[in-house]
């Protein structure tokens, strides 16, 4: 019988447990988790998080990877090819573009939220937006407005038409300054470099900006519905997980998340 000394034992030993370290094969080994990359209207800077933390609180293996823009430009990237699985657009019209294509899958064109616009002023503004509503837009004190870019964002196009319907275009129009999209219209009032911005009412409950200022909403009336549509991408890696999300966002709790951030059910 062959003996084998303890030096020569532990130093086989130490081979083995480097090499089960190493390999994937070894029982015990953690899986490396799916990683859903959602393309995301920058509306959902503040509510995606969350929701994104709650589904994988539920999903542990699922990472979700948000990456934000105004939905025109995210759909221009989905058609180019950007990698992404996951779609939630502020604009149905742009979820279903994507389909029509063939960048998206029809099957899954799902309405997730309606969203609504608001005038917002920071906190050291001596413009009473609560008191006045709309006639605020007539105070000469007011000489830049900022709004997200009509020609790729929802919420630009929302905020012209309520301007059109409530009769302050024509006051507004040389006072308009332009984000690419309503995150940014809603940082250039934050920062001061616009006296106001029109942007997205999920932005204006956020803590940051609720915290820095007020607003007034706009009719719902004044403006056509901000109808926010999700679509899983053609070419996802993934489309199991993309389902389980889309599915989340809108369960009760998904919309509970939701509606907190002042998106409402579609």
């Amino acid at each position: 019988m062959t003996c084998v000394s303890s030096t020569a034992f532990g130093l086989i030993a130490g081979f083995f447990l480097a090499v089960c370290v190493v390999s994937t094969g070894c029982s015990g080994t953690s899986e490396s988790p799916r990683r859903l990359a959602v393309a995301a209207a920058s509306d959902l800077q503040f509510a995606m998080p969350e929701l994104a933390a709650a589904f994988g609180s539920r999903h542990p293996g699922i990472v979700i990877e948000p990456s934000f823009g105004a939905s025109g430009t995210l759909t221009a990237q989905i058609a180019n090819g950007a990698p992404f699985d996951v779609f939630f657009s502020a604009d149905r019209a742009y979820a279903e573009r994507l389909a029509a294509e063939g960048h998206a899958d029809p099957a899954t064109l799902t309405a997730y939220a309606t969203g609504q616009i608001v005038l917002w002023v920071a906190n050291s503004s001596p413009l009473d937006v609560h008191a006045l509503g709309r006639l605020v837009l007539d105070d000469p004190r007011m000489r830049t407005v900022a709004v997200a870019n009509p020609e790729h964002a929802p919420y630009g196009r929302a905020a012209i038409a309520a301007l059109i319907s409530i009769g302050k275009l024509e006051a507004v129009e040389p006072k308009l300054v332009f984000g690419e999209n309503v995150a940014q219209a809603a940082q250039f009032a934050s920062s001061g470099a616009a006296d106001a911005a029109i942007v997205s009412k999920s932005l204006a409950v956020s803590p940051k900006l609720s915290s820095e200022g007020r607003w007034w909403q706009f009719p719902a009336d004044s403006h056509p519905v901000v109808e926010q549509v999700a679509v899983i991408v053609s070419t996802s890696r993934d489309t199991g997980a993309a389902r389980e999300f889309l599915a989340f966002v809108t369960s009760a709790e998904g919309r509970a998340v939701l509606a907190s951030h002042g998106l409402e059910a579609p």
